[in-house]
């Protein structure tokens, strides 16, 4: 990995998006933080932000993400969309699904890839806070059927740094894929010191 990140080559984007960059990547060296990595050039990409083990985690992602000038999206449940505060939550990036099981989440998330020409969404593989001994397995399905790499974003509160650094190009065998993935995560500490293992990464829906 490389010692520090190297500035993002994609150009500026709006001005209201460079404000907001400006914000989030100021408070998160404000904080402390430092960017490692660099960032996939993919204009479709499905992020793994990992580990996931506290609501700062979103800010650090943010900041991350906005260094890289990445405009990342977030599922969340259709009514966020809605109401008088919806275009607030879509400006944020929220990507509305249906979450009723009527229509198979996977389908909706590759229907929205298939109908722009940039997206990168973020996901938690652990689904929660709380200690998971498997990751859900809906980042790599979404990521298999769209035809896009999966990014890899780590946050490290031990050391104070995050970034993106390498991608996974799904094979269709979630075993072997995940042997590489939690050789890279193996050296990412997280703040409660819980390292992320081979073990803990088998499939889980």
């Amino acid at each position: 990995m490389k010692a520090r990140a190297e500035r993002s080559k994609r150009p500026p984007r709006s001005f209201g998006y460079e404000i907001a960059r400006l914000f989030f990547y100021g408070l998160y060296r404000l904080l402390g933080w430092r960017v490692l990595g660099e960032a996939p050039p993919d204009k479709k990409m499905v992020i793994i932000a990992a580990p996931h083990e506290t609501n700062w985690d979103l800010t650090q992602m943010l900041g991350i993400a906005f260094y890289y000038r990445i405009p990342v999206r977030w599922m969340g449940k259709k009514s966020l969309g809605e109401g008088p505060f919806g275009w607030l939550m879509r400006w944020w990036g929220l990507l509305p699904v249906d979450r009723s099981g009527s229509t198979n989440l996977v389908d909706q998330v590759v229907e929205a890839y298939n109908a722009v020409e940039e997206m990168a969404l973020v996901i938690a593989p652990e689904g929660t806070r709380a200690d998971v001994k498997a990751w859900k397995t809906g980042f790599y399905n979404i990521a298999l059927e769209a035809e896009i790499p999966v990014a890899l974003g780590f946050i490290d509160y031990e050391n104070k740094f995050g970034g993106l650094d390498g991608t996974l190009i799904p094979c269709g065998d979630y075993a072997a894929d995940m042997e590489k993935v939690a050789a890279f995560y193996a050296a990412r500490v997280s703040r409660f010191n819980h390292p992320l293992t081979g073990e803990a990464m088998n499939g889980s829906e």
